[in-house]
């Protein structure tokens, strides 16, 4: 038995490992930020290899907690997101007073991503959810010398808390009508009752806080311009893709009874999202507001592919988070270290940016490229996926509508990549030199950029995997 429990929670045990590590090193003689730093990027490294070896299915705690080789592979492209945040972070924590603190953060809140994403059971999922919320808040408020970072804080505890209200009140009614909690279970027991139908909405909305699906999405742009860039990249990338790991899967499995009323709602949601998202985008000066309105569209785009409800939806939603981790975080790369050296975050700072910084124009561009959908970029397969899987219900005024708007999006991510190659600054930025921490996670963002779009096996693989468990 202690066999199974350690193989099946191999992933979850190696993060809650490396908490205590850092919590030894914190007592111990070695107290520089390198020696911490330096500890940390190779154990992520070894965790991100592990999540590879010995994986199986198995089901833990009356299926509390539930593990398969697809499970596996979501959390190891988590891993992947946090091991790339952290090599990016190494410019801005070198000199900062609380780099444990930090990690410790964010592996608390990676933790509970974990048993979000291997729930079996909606009160888990709600322990995880929590789990994974309740760090980051802390670690939005990481410049403690900054009000905005407070505010930005304070603005995702108020949203997380109403957000989790909903969610709870949801998942009370449901067991409620149902007398159970336990995903095999629920879809048997669900039917178009009212009151379930409230606490499907109640779920809905909830889940609709956490990834920023308009008109739940307020919160963002603040606490993307107030958090750290490491933790605002994070928080993109990390957080938003585990809740819609989540979201596929509660949707698919638990609610399948209620498919037609969920398609109803995600063709309106993903308009309003990926129309609001793109012309607020439109009008951003600052980086990190810009980039939050841009993940805001990105979400847009996935609940049009997560409306078709097939396995093709499954693997196109886990193949676009996994091209997004690549794309958005080489995009975030070059804002953080950009940051942590000049303190400038507006666009209008990017401005003859090629002069001074070729290597970080190219970076930059690339990413940028990418999140709009340009070909041969990954992000160009990863949306037609998407939208691929969206026309399998044969809506072809909804994607139609994604289309179009992917073309509106090429206009404000073509407005920064002119910034950086075309237009004049009398003082542009200086010349940055870039630690080799930062250049390995570049290497590794533009790698994914241009690779996984062209790879098939990456997406036959995600596909095997979702047909096995059938």
């Amino acid at each position: 038995m202690w066999t199974d429990f350690l193989l099946l929670m191999k992933q979850e045990m190696a993060v809650i490992a490396m908490i205590f590590i850092l919590l030894f090193m914190k007592l111990g003689r070695d107290r520089s930020n390198e020696s911490f730093m330096n500890t940390m990027n190779v154990l992520l490294l070894l965790n991100l290899t592990l999540g590879f070896i010995g994986n199986r299915d198995g089901v833990l705690l009356n299926e509390m907690f539930r593990t398969s080789k697809l499970i596996a592979l979501e959390k190891n492209i988590l891993n992947l997101a946090m091991l790339i945040v952290s090599l990016q972070s190494y410019s801005w924590l070198k000199t900062h007073k609380h780099v444990p603190e930090f990690y410790i953060l964010l592996l608390s809140s990676l933790l509970g991503m974990f048993f979000m994403i291997s729930s079996g059971n909606l009160l888990m999922f709600y322990l995880g959810l929590e789990m994974s919320t309740i760090p980051l808040a802390a670690a939005a408020n990481f410049d403690l010398a900054k009000r905005r970072s407070s505010e930005g804080a304070m603005k995702l505890i108020f949203s997380s808390a109403f957000s989790s209200g909903c969610l709870l009140f949801g998942i009370s009614l449901l067991y409620g009508t149902t007398g159970t909690l336990i995903f095999s279970e629920l879809p048997h027991l669900i039917s178009n009752n009212p009151l379930q139908l409230f606490a499907f909405i109640l779920i809905i909305a909830g889940f609709a806080f956490k990834i920023s699906v308009v008109p739940f999405h307020l919160w963002t742009a603040d606490v993307y311009e107030g958090a750290p860039v490491a933790v605002t990249s994070f928080l993109s990338v990390v957080s938003k893709g585990a809740v819609l790991f989540v979201f596929v899967s509660v949707l698919y499995k638990v609610f399948s009874p209620l498919a037609t009323v969920w398609y109803n709602m995600l063709f309106i949601l993903s308009l309003l999202t990926i129309i609001i998202g793109n012309l607020f985008a439109i009008r951003q000066e600052n980086f990190k507001r810009f980039l939050a309105f841009s993940s805001i569209a990105q979400v847009g785009f996935i609940m049009v592919g997560i409306s078709g409800g097939s396995d093709v939806s499954t693997a196109s939603v886990i193949y676009f988070v996994l091209i997004y981790v690549f794309s958005n975080l080489a995009a975030f790369g070059v804002v953080a270290l950009v940051s942590s050296v000049t303190g400038k975050e507006n666009i209008s700072d990017y401005k003859g940016l090629y002069k001074t910084n070729r290597t970080l124009s190219w970076v930059l561009a690339i990413g940028l490229f990418s999140l709009a959908g340009v070909p041969p970029t990954a992000g160009f397969f990863g949306k037609f996926f998407l939208l691929i899987a969206g026309a399998g219900k044969g809506n072809y005024l909804l994607i139609g509508i994604a289309a179009l708007n992917i073309v509106i999006s090429l206009y404000y991510y073509l407005r920064v990549v002119k910034a950086i190659f075309m237009d004049a600054n009398p003082t542009p930025l200086q010349p940055i030199r870039i630690p080799l921490m930062s250049k390995l996670a570049f290497v590794v963002c533009i790698a994914g950029v241009v690779t996984v779009g062209v790879a098939s096996p990456i997406y036959d693989y995600i596909y095997s995997l979702i047909a096995q468990m059938q």
